[in-house]
């Protein structure tokens, strides 16, 4: 049974990161809509999209139920903190041209996820996945080096989204009415923006085509579906192979710059993301078995205490 409910997981985490991964693919669809109104209907519309499943699905009892425990009603408000500081932490930073910067915090994100495993969820690591980080840490090393200086918007972008996901990770609710709850805590943020940008005649909603209302709409489905996806993934999975997991988002967005977007692929690129590439292969087959070793992640535990 546990065997079956990692592999669930583990579809769960692949699908949520390919997902995320593919994502510039409809955003260019909505180039001509300014990025903070993006992420207004973005959060506005996951709430609706959350809202409709439940009265689908006769879920209001798991709602009542999360709300009854102050811990699980405390921990849920602090995911749509970290949540909403990472996605305006993003828009901020592509508005402000931090566009490579922020992409960092795609590479950096997982490197803090194996902290949080081993210090706070005291995770074991067998050698072969302790080397892959290391070879992951290396990629991400050439990178933040070519970049020449401290990414603190690749910083802030990493450990906030590491601590969403550690919060989902220590969290016992329904991913469905988890998520209910968090965009409910933000919706009337973004919903206040969106009357606001309306009432001055700048709102997408009073002059933006049908097509690009209906894909308006339709970011709430995209943006609430990866995180029920990863909501599931993060209560199945170890930490560390959730945080593995991330790499499949900018190695996908990558493919996209290159190949669609015609973005150039330096030698730097290739080398960074050699190691990475490198790590995964090892950490996926390690975590299958092909790859045998004794943990040792008690010891870097001990050590780093």
């Amino acid at each position: 049974m546990e065997k079956e409910t990692d592999k669930t997981g583990l579809l769960y985490g692949i699908l949520a990161y390919t997902a995320w991964g593919i994502l510039p693919l409809y955003w260019k669809l909505l180039d001509e809509i300014p990025a903070t109104q993006i992420l207004a209907h973005r959060i506005f519309w996951s709430f609706v999209f959350v809202i409709v499943l439940l009265l689908a699905s006769h879920n209001w009892k798991k709602v009542i139920v999360i709300c009854k425990n102050k811990k699980n009603v405390l921990l849920i408000f602090l995911c749509a903190c970290f949540v909403t500081i990472n996605w305006g932490t993003y828009i901020w930073a592509v508005n402000s041209g931090h566009v490579v910067e922020s992409s960092m915090g795609y590479y950096i994100n997982p490197l803090v996820v194996f902290l949080f495993s081993v210090t706070i969820l005291r995770e074991k690591l067998n050698h072969w996945q302790i080397a892959a980080i290391f070879l992951a840490a290396i990629g991400v090393l050439i990178i933040t080096l070519q970049y020449g200086k401290i990414p603190w918007v690749a910083l802030i972008l990493a450990v906030s989204f590491a601590i969403y996901g550690l919060i989902k990770k220590l969290i016992n609710v329904d991913a469905m009415g988890g998520l209910a709850l968090e965009t409910a805590v933000i919706a009337p943020f973004a919903l206040i923006y969106i009357l606001f940008r309306e009432s001055q005649g700048l709102g997408a909603l009073g002059s933006a085509p049908p097509v690009t209302l209906l894909l308006l709409i339709g970011s709430g489905i995209i943006t609430a579906t990866p995180l029920l996806w990863f909501a599931q993934a993060t209560r199945r999975l170890h930490f560390s192979t959730v945080g593995f997991l991330q790499y499949i988002c900018p190695s996908l967005s990558l493919i996209l710059g290159v190949f669609v977007f015609k973005e150039p692929f330096t030698t730097i690129h290739l080398l960074s993301f050699g190691f990475i590439w490198m790590a995964l292969i090892i950490y996926t087959l390690a975590n299958v078995g092909v790859l045998k070793s004794k943990s040792y992640s008690d010891k870097l535990v001990k050590d780093i205490n």
